[in-house]
């Protein structure tokens, strides 16, 4: 057993670790374990194939499925929301281009508000039924509402309501629905055969139930939409997002010039230690490129880097329980 392996093993015990660590370095795997239950009640066991929630992580395959739309001409960067909308979401400033919803530069209002007084993700944050919110076009009542924040490309400003809206433009001008154009653009051309947009209340046996803590049963089923959208709630393994950044980085998915575009610094973000490009994490000073997901009994991170060819990916299926793991495989990693 390497010194990595070992050091994971003892964390996952220590911490009470539910979900999956992968490491894989030029080809070979390093790490790939499984620890705790993907369903609880029924006592079945997390696997290194189980699908978990990946959260936000979801947006780097939004930003994808968008760029992959851009290539081929049916949208630009510069194309404003308002002329894809239509009467849609009126609040929405007649400016904010695709870019800006990319970048996190939008300024429109989000629904989400991580930054408010009293924030818990693990609170009920839908202002409707989590079954009410399905397809794309549903999540418009959701989104409604909420005023402009401050002008487009002013400044950087984390919006979940950005890349739900990003959903949209893409399915109205891509002719399918969001979920089917993710899969073909983005899932087909990187062999990621077990990532889905699954719906919470009918999951298969492969995936794992979402568990606000590590103790007790209470499950995620009515904090979250009962189906993800651009911002969130794709399912995905860990061997799937090392195949995502293997494709992502040969040009299987887009072109290299848009690779290079969309892992390029678009933004410094000031409350965290990293940058940010076109639906990706940046590291603050290196090459590493990363996604990241937290919601109600999700939390993962998975990260690249093109210099050494290292993936790590840690996917678990409580709130907080990926952070821990995360930073032991930085550790060891650098």
């Amino acid at each position: 057993m390497s010194a990595l392996e070992a050091s994971v093993d003892l964390l996952a015990s220590q911490s009470a670790f539910s979900g999956v660590v992968r490491v894989d370095r030029d080809g070979e795997i390093l790490v790939a374990k499984a620890y705790g239950l993907a369903h609880r009640a029924c006592d079945a066991p997390n696997t290194t194939e189980t699908q978990f929630g990946i959260a936000s992580a979801t947006k780097g395959l939004t930003a994808l499925t968008v760029v992959s739309l851009v290539d081929d001409g049916a949208v630009d960067l510069n194309t404003t929301a308002r002329s894809v909308l239509g009467d849609d979401l009126p609040l929405i400033a007649e400016d904010v281009t695709v870019e800006d919803l990319l970048t996190h530069r939008s300024g429109i209002g989000d629904h989400v508000d991580e930054e408010a007084e009293g924030y818990d993700v693990n609170d009920y944050i839908l202002p409707v039924g989590a079954h009410e919110v399905a397809t794309s076009e549903e999540y418009l009542r959701v989104l409604d509402g909420h005023p402009t924040q401050f002008a487009a490309g002013e400044r950087f400003s984390y919006c979940n309501s950005g890349y739900v809206v990003l959903a949209l433009i893409a399915e109205r001008v891509g002719g399918l629905p969001f979920h089917e154009l993710v899969e073909q653009r983005v899932c087909r051309p990187a062999g990621m055969r077990r990532t889905a947009f699954l719906r919470s209340d009918e999951l298969p046996g492969g995936a794992a139930v979402g568990y606000l803590h590590t103790e007790g049963d209470r499950s995620n089923v009515f904090h979250l939409p009962v189906r993800g959208s651009g911002d969130g709630g794709a399912y995905a393994t860990a061997a799937d997002l090392t195949a995502l950044w293997t494709a992502l980085f040969a040009g299987a998915i887009v072109p290299a010039e848009w690779v290079a575009e969309m892992v390029r610094p678009h933004s410094d973000v000031p409350t965290e230690p990293e940058r940010y490009g076109l639906g990706f994490w940046l590291d603050a000073t290196g090459d590493r490129v990363m996604l990241e997901g937290l919601d109600a009994g999700v939390s993962c991170r998975s990260v690249y880097d093109p210099v050494t060819r290292t993936t790590s990916t840690v996917l678990s299926n409580t709130t907080e329980g990926a952070w821990p793991m995360t930073r032991r495989l930085d550790e060891h990693l650098g």
